[in-house]
């Protein structure tokens, strides 16, 4: 599918963001940008009402570059405008709409919290509490090149782009907590490992206990202090992976949802809602499905 936004060029993240209040020409469209292992990029368009809430376990840093963004976010209202960043938690419900008649568009990168994790060296996840931000021109040209989608991410652009959002994470941060030497990390990685190899089985408490090293209490715990969510949550999110890579190859809903490990197709698409705050067949549709 092709974006009908006219793109600048994507040399510095302030060309981006000198976007105004303008019309958006399609009702709704997705369009998949470059990313890589840990990292997806896009962009979006839509009038009216977008994504009905949902929850997603990655950090969320998106730019508005039209139009006026809105959603509800820890029980307040919020309006991101052309050139302001938001930045979402992971695991915080939100929901999406047009703040206008005009409609919006904006450009999201998804980041693994293992990545951010990685880089933080063992501190909690920094939280935002704030969603909508002024960056600043050094923020701005150290973010350049996530918002980069028609372009590739190479090993050295990944580790720049994770290393530029810890960064402004921990800027942010309303919580800024230092070192966790109780956190297991070689432990709780093993199981991230384990779930996200195959997230259709569903493997007994036990045996992750033994994988991680720790109890049970505090291997649910520690899992959300390290990468935001709970293993149970994190798991769904990478059947819902496996669902979107087996319909984007033609497969159907109802076989999608079964090899995917869920119940049946009416099981998937309320976990798929939930999460991406659309259904299946309105997510196809934008991405020109």
């Amino acid at each position: 599918m092709q974006s009908t936004l006219s793109h600048r060029p994507a040399d510095r993240l302030e060309g981006l963001c000198e976007g105004t209040p303008g019309r958006v020409h399609r009702t709704a469209g997705i369009l998949a940008g470059q990313g890589c292992e840990g990292i997806e990029r896009l962009e979006a368009r839509f009038r009216g009402k977008a994504f009905a809430p949902h929850r997603h376990d990655t950090y969320a840093i998106g730019v508005t570059i039209a139009g006026v963004q809105t959603f509800h976010y820890r029980g307040a209202l919020r309006h991101c405008l052309p050139g302001q960043c938001h930045i979402l938690h992971p695991d915080e419900l939100h929901d999406g709409a047009a703040g206008t008649s005009d409609g919006f568009a904006y450009r999201i990168v998804h980041i693994d919290p293992c990545l951010i994790q990685a880089a933080l060296g063992g501190r909690a996840l920094p939280f935002v509490s704030d969603p909508v931000v002024e960056l600043t021109k050094r923020q701005k040209q150290a973010l350049s090149a996530a918002w980069q989608i028609e372009t590739g991410i190479d090993d050295l652009q990944r580790i720049e782009i994770v290393t530029a959002v810890a960064d402004i994470l921990l800027d942010l941060a309303s919580d800024a907590a230092g070192p966790l030497p109780a956190l297991r990390l070689p432990g709780l990685l093993r199981v991230r490992s384990l779930l996200a190899g195959c997230p259709a089985d569903r493997r007994p408490i036990d045996e992750l206990e033994r994988v991680a090293g720790i109890d049970r209490w505090s291997l649910a715990r520690q899992f959300r202090a390290a990468f935001g969510t709970s293993p149970s949550r994190f798991r769904t999110l990478r059947q819902l992976d496996q669902v979107r890579r087996l319909m984007n190859s033609g497969r159907g809903l109802a076989e999608a949802a079964l090899e995917a490990g869920f119940a049946d197709q009416s099981h998937m698409s309320r976990q798929f809602k939930r999460a991406y705050g659309l259904t299946p067949a309105r997510w196809a549709a934008a991405r020109g499905g």
